[in-house]
């Protein structure tokens, strides 16, 4: 399978946003009014980014790199939330992420994270995506899609 090794590449939030294709920034108080014209799409993009605030706390950059942003989809680019201050919008909790999606109207949101790694196994082996069983009908010559072609059905009860 191919591997897009741009985006692990990146070392800041704007060489990232290059590589995912953000075309646009935006401020949390254009979301309502872009929702009304229609031009918000249904769902989100959380995604991981390198920090570009600095301070105390979790925003020291040395112990904390990474943090959170929002990507949305307006007319179907890919737009990046900022503050009103011009720096993009970024959370250490996905907790309060969470929160701050609903209260901004999304119910659903995807979730990447293309700059870490995917974690350990207790006996200090790196856990991968790639799937050891052999799969005959895939094509590995094609690249993964960067973001899924639309939002998840509804559940049905």
């Amino acid at each position: 399978m191919t591997e897009d090794v741009t985006i692990s590449m990146c070392k800041d939030a704007a060489s990232l946003d290059a590589a995912l294709g953000v075309t646009m920034k935006i401020t949390q108080a254009d979301l309502s009014y872009l929702r009304a014209l229609g031009s918000l799409g249904e769902y989100a993009v959380v995604y991981r980014v390198w920090r570009e605030q600095a301070g105390g706390g979790f925003g020291d950059q040395a112990k904390n790199p990474l943090t959170w942003g929002v990507l949305v989809y307006v007319d179907g680019q890919l737009a990046r939330i900022y503050s009103a201050r011009g720096s993009g919008r970024e959370w250490s909790n996905l907790d309060r992420l969470e929160k701050w999606l609903r209260s901004q109207g999304f119910w659903y949101w995807w979730t990447r994270n293309d700059l870490e790694p995917l974690g350990e196994d207790a006996d200090g082996t790196v856990e991968t995506a790639d799937d050891d069983t052999p799969n005959a009908d895939a094509d590995d010559t094609a690249a993964p899609a960067m973001f899924p072609p639309g939002p998840p059905e509804p559940f049905k009860s």
